[in-house]
């Protein structure tokens, strides 16, 4: 085990790793069932390689698959270091009973109709439970689940077709879904797939714990996670400890994005947060970089398997056509990359290179006149590299009719990579014209092969993500059930307890407000009491006087009011919200305030609990962060107070995580002296 991580919560047990590794790297196969799965499970691996013994069980069969049959697990040979399970659900519940009274490593049980059938059959969950319960301590994948491919070790449990091959090193792919990873495993883009593995219902064996076992293997580069759900935190964090330790890089394909919006919309915080916020959160705190679709996923495997992560977001292109130099800085725009100035090293190498009729710029253009010519290309391309440049790439999208008079463009870039020592790319702007030959070639010399200029600019984006600080574990979201919202009043006097700047205020019967503002200085913020969204029921007015405090309380509606002193006015207006994210924990967001919030909808995320210099960072990251310091001449804000009051609102909730569901205050006013909350909203459950 890595140290540090033994013993800690989530963290993979010492014979849990070591069944896994039993089963994933497997010497003797037993394969319970005799139908069409069943044979092509025996064919593929015999296809793959493997010439270890492979034991098919069935009642009545003489053979399956060329191979002798056993009538009952129990008459094996051995226990099987892995087993694929490929009979009906409630038999499979038996032959995995069987296969861990004998002591079998693993089983891959491929039967469906348990939790994900729930929808149709209410006894899925039941059956799943005891399919976990007759498992014991031996390992299981699934069910509803096709198993893994390893090509690594050339073993496999896979009842249909796949496109891997062995390989001595590569990456590890692990999907919550069987059809995606068959499509993967056929890609034709030069990737050197390791691992593929199923997880299917994850009944016992959990996708980051799977991910943890193979960290072990110093042969897999980099690990692909597609998932729909996590699951159990803990895990996850215990995993992206392990994979920090060992220095192997983890993305994802996380699905959701999409899902609506919570269907609480109280306050801003939960219309702006959604159902994706808290699972974005959680991959940033992760370090775990998120991709977009399958393509991408695929490129950045590609590169981190070639160059490890990037240290820096600053990019080079090279093209001979203007048109892709100006497509490359237009894709570019938006993604967090840059193109920097040449420096004068640059500029003195490449007019070295291309003479005096090449204008000189990144991206760079350097027309046709090298063309055919490997060695002035190389140096040409070699002269936009630099360690301030943390990916260059060379596009070429090479013709499938005859490609032999691009082969300089191949040579150039083996030789830069070779030469230069800095991560190089060759990137075709049409994915299908990197052929897979040249993808392969440039690969085995150091150059990343990217199909698509736009997979190659997000590729390169996720790879120059900066570690994130490690932190504590999150907050682990409490079972809530929300009835009571506070009046604001309550709220802010909650929040004021934890060291919240509130107005000074009273709140008064409607009939007799001029008489409850002694001791209070005007003008007055008069709100109704009782309101959720008072701003819409036109129950709040500003800058009210004493004489006119008795016309306008009563005019709400309400048999109360809220009357506060008026707030400076200040220089922006800031949310600071969390909503309870029963997937992910806590979920603190951050974004320009007031009334207009879900139109600008200029926010970020980030999880209970995190640190100041977390929140600083999340700060930096809205699009009103120039207002925050200080924008053309005007004041900034007093950003130490913004941090403080945050970090309030984050003890009070976790203080308090065992009955709150949603705080806001919206908005902050912000001014260069100081904040003050102005609005302020707690939903939680009855105490």
């Amino acid at each position: 085990m890595t140290p540090g991580l033994s013993g800690a919560a989530g963290a993979l047990a010492p014979g849990k790793l070591a069944a896994l590794r039993r089963m994933l790297g497997f010497r003797s196969l037993a394969v319970i069932g005799g139908g069409a799965w069943c044979a092509e499970v025996i064919r593929q691996v015999r296809k793959l390689g493997f010439t270890g013994p492979v034991w098919p069980v069935h009642p009545k069969a003489d053979e399956v698959a060329g191979e002798r049959v056993f009538a009952r697990v129990e008459d094996l040979p051995q226990a099987p270091d892995a087993a694929f399970v490929g009979i009906n659900r409630r038999a499979t519940i038996e032959a995995v009973e069987a296969l861990s009274r004998i002591g079998a490593g693993g089983a891959v049980c491929f039967a469906s109709g348990f939790t994900e059938a729930l929808a149709e059959d209410a006894d899925g969950a039941d059956l799943q439970a005891q399919l976990v319960a007759a498992a014991g301590d031996m390992p299981i994948l699934g069910p509803n689940c096709y198993g893994f491919v390893n090509g690594l070790d050339r073993v496999a449990i896979w009842p249909d077709q796949h496109g891997m091959r062995p390989v001595d090193r590569g990456v590890a792919i692990l999907t919550q879904s069987s059809n995606i990873a068959i499509n993967m495993t056929m890609q034709r883009r030069a990737l050197p797939l390791a691992f593929m593995l199923t997880c299917g219902n994850q009944a016992q064996t959990h996708q980051a714990e799977i991910a943890m076992a193979l960290l072990e293997d110093d042969r897999i580069t980099a690990i692909g996670l597609h998932v729909e759900g996590f699951g159990d935190l803990r895990k996850w964090e215990a995993l992206a400890a392990k994979a920090r330790d060992r220095g192997v890089p983890i993305v994802a394909l996380k699905v959701g994005r999409s899902a609506q919006a919570q269907a609480a919309t109280i306050s801003h915080t939960a219309s702006l947060a959604g159902s994706d916020a808290g699972a974005q959160a959680f991959l940033d705190r992760l370090g775990i970089a998120r991709l977009n679709d399958v393509p991408e996923f695929l490129e950045i495997l590609k590169l981190l398997h070639v160059t490890g992560p990037l240290d820096g977001t600053g990019v080079a292109t090279i093209s001979c056509s203007g048109g892709e130099a100006s497509l490359a800085a237009d894709m570019a725009e938006g993604t967090g990359l840059h193109f920097p100035p040449l420096t004068v090293d640059q500029v003195s190498g490449l007019r070295a290179a291309l003479g005096p009729m090449v204008a000189l710029a990144n991206p760079l253009d350097y027309h046709t006149y090298i063309w055919r010519d490997a060695d002035a290309m190389a140096r040409a391309w070699s002269a936009m590299t630099g360690p301030h440049v943390a990916m260059t790439i060379s596009i070429v999208d090479y013709p499938h009719t005859d490609a032999t008079d691009w082969d300089c463009a191949t040579r150039a870039a083996l030789t830069c990579a070779r030469e230069t020592g800095r991560p190089f790319a060759v990137a075709a702007t049409l994915p299908e014209l990197m052929p897979e030959g040249v993808a392969k070639r440039l690969m085995a010399g150091g150059v990343v092969p990217f199909g698509g200029l736009r997979e190659a600019l997000a590729a390169t984006r996720a790879a120059a993500r900066p570690r994130p600080e490690p932190q504590e574990p999150v907050l682990l979201p409490a079972p809530v059930e929300a009835t009571t919202i506070l009046t604001e009043a309550q709220a802010k006097a909650d929040l004021a307890a934890f060291g919240v700047p509130v107005p000074r205020s009273v709140v008064a019967r409607a009939d007799r407000a001029e008489k409850a503002v002694d001791g209070l200085s005007g003008p007055f913020a008069v709100k109704g009491v009782g309101l959720a969204h008072k701003s819409e029921h036109g129950a709040v007015r500003l800058g009210v006087s004493a004489q006119g405090l008795p016309e306008i309380a009563i005019s709400f509606g309400t048999d109360e009011v809220l009357i506060e002193e008026m707030a400076p006015a200040g220089v922006v207006e800031l949310l600071i919200g969390v909503t309870r994210d029963s997937a992910h924990g806590y979920v603190l967001t951050l974004g320009a305030g007031g009334v207009l919030t879900e139109i600008l909808r200029d926010s970020t995320s980030i999880l209970i609990p995190s640190m100041p210099s977390a929140v600083r960072g999340a700060l930096g990251k809205l699009a009103c962060a120039p207002v925050l310091s200080g924008y053309r001449g005007k004041p900034g804000v007093d950003i130490d107070a913004v941090v403080r009051v945050v970090m309030a609102v984050q003890n009070y909730v976790i203080a308090n995580a065992a009955v709150v569901d949603e705080v806001e205050i919206n908005p902050l006013i912000c001014a260069a002296d100081g904040v003050v909350a102005v609005d302020a909203l707690i939903r939680k459950a009855c105490s």
